[in-house]
């Protein structure tokens, strides 16, 4: 069974680097919808946001995501570990899948291989920021690290 830290010294860092994925997504959701104004909901068109091909719907669905990452941030409480999580695996899922379909009919959010990279760097980010984001009290951070070093 995997143990992970609790009240990590560096969970700040990663608080952090979560919300500044969550902005991310927020950026380029936005910039998606102004830019890919007056295309079809699923469209292979040649609009970009932030550098990467998007249409409607995967502008949405960033924005959504990036909505629901930035509120787990700023709510914490052990409530961004599991945003996070949720996160972090929907990305790199989504990345998979548009990774197999991307040159199919399928490619449904306009995908590109910039456009996978991209979502498993911040899905991988995310997950990474849910290890270290758990919180406790000061005698529960001391018992998990002592069972995590061999005490019980």
């Amino acid at each position: 069974m995997s143990h992970y830290p609790v009240n990590h010294h560096l969970r700040p860092v990663y608080r952090v680097l979560a919300g500044l994925a969550a902005v991310y997504l927020l950026a380029f959701g936005a910039v998606g919808l102004v830019r890919a104004q007056g295309a079809p909901f699923i469209d292979k068109g040649d609009a970009t946001a932030l550098g990467l091909p998007t249409n409607p719907a995967f502008s949405v669905l960033a924005a959504a995501l990036g909505a629901v990452v930035l509120i787990g941030v700023l709510i914490g409480r052990n409530a961004d570990t599991v945003v996070n999580t949720g996160a972090g695996w929907l990305m790199l899922v989504v990345g998979m899948a548009m990774l197999a379909l991307l040159r199919t009919d399928a490619n449904v959010f306009n995908f590109s291989i910039a456009t996978c990279v991209v979502w498993f760097v911040l899905g991988m980010l995310l997950i990474t920021a849910s290890l270290y984001g758990r919180t406790g009290s000061a005698e529960a951070a001391r018992a998990e690290e002592a069972y995590r070093h061999g005490g019980a």
